[in-house]
């Protein structure tokens, strides 16, 4: 009897064994995003819906943070599953940047896929008149949260334009909206924001007053060097903005954790990918997603379970 209940117990642990790897009842993704009023807030709403739908059992949590920096030291920390990130916050947290955020290196990092640039948009009242950089001198520019992604784009800005803080006339800390609401009330000369095109808070600044949005030269693109690259904001993207804009852009990446399990991870890339039409209908900034451009300029250490969807579908890193 004694021989017949062990055989019992081996022919189930094999079989448990055997079994194909699913997502379990207890798997929890939480998606580390940024402001309600972003980009990455939406997209990690159609996510979530995506995770939900296709994961069985698996409890999806939509996070709204300060974006890059804080998304990436949550999931160090094992407090999120997959958060959006700029691709130089990412190189930042990898080499343990302090003063970008990190006093040491993140080493449990993992990429999952590339997805869409942030187009760095500083955005003027007409009434300031501000029409190029060096107008910022002695003018209100509100940054971003401290040590967000968008505030590091914000330096590494000025400072390729020969600026600093020190030259504003003041400098605000404040997520998108309460940028805006400052510039409606006529608080505040200028906002930079690090987004995808059509941002919802610049498209509810443009419907409130006049604006301009101000170039940023290419030159300051070749100068600052990679993650960064010249972009356009093609005219008409908010009210008023009759002209093409010149401007740099930084992509964002999906990061995840060494913690993950593979299958989760290969899950979670996978299902981006199975449900690409639903996640470009959250937001225009990532009508160009695609999944050929997926390992584009991977700054951190791709995971397995990513790697094995790619390998999949014949995806290589460049």
């Amino acid at each position: 009897m004694i021989i017949h209940k062990n055989i019992l117990a081996c022919t189930a642990a094999l079989a448990l064994g055997a079994a194909p790897l699913t997502a379990a009842a207890q798997d929890f993704i939480n998606i580390l995003t940024g402001g309600t009023s972003g980009v990455y807030y939406p997209v990690g709403g159609a996510m979530s819906k995506i995770y939900t739908d296709g994961i069985p059992d698996a409890k999806t949590q939509v996070q709204a943070t300060k974006a890059s920096v804080e998304n990436l030291n949550l999931l160090q920390q094992g407090k999120g599953e997959i958060g959006f990130a700029l691709g130089d916050s990412v190189k930042f947290a990898v080499e343990g940047d302090a003063e970008a955020g990190f006093p040491q290196p993140l080493d449990k990092l993992r990429g999952i896929s590339a997805i869409y640039p942030n187009y760095i948009q500083i955005v003027a009242t007409k009434d300031s008149g501000i029409e190029t950089l060096e107008d910022l001198k002695g003018k209100a520019l509100s940054v971003g949260a401290p040590k967000s992604g968008t505030e590091l784009n914000a330096r590494a800005i000025l400072e390729a334009a020969g600026m600093s803080y020190d030259d504003l006339g003041k400098v605000e800390y404040l997520p998108f909206a309460e940028s805006v609401e400052l510039m409606k009330n006529r608080q505040l000369d200028a906002t930079l924001q690090s987004a995808g095109l059509g941002v919802a808070s610049l498209k509810d600044l443009s419907t409130a007053v006049d604006i301009k949005v101000v170039a940023v030269p290419t030159e300051i693109a070749e100068k600052l060097g990679a993650p960064y690259i010249a972009e356009t904001i093609p005219a008409e993207t908010y009210d008023g903005q009759t002209e093409d804009v010149a401007t740099v852009a930084v992509i964002n990446y999906l990061v995840t954790s060494s913690e993950v399990s593979d299958d989760l991870a290969y899950q979670m890339t996978k299902l981006l990918y199975d449900n690409l039409d639903t996640l470009k209908a959250s937001h225009a900034a990532t009508a160009d997603m695609d999944v050929q451009n997926a390992l584009q300029g991977m700054p951190v250490p791709l995971h397995p379970g990513a790697q094995r969807y790619y390998d999949e579908v014949g995806v290589k890193a460049e």
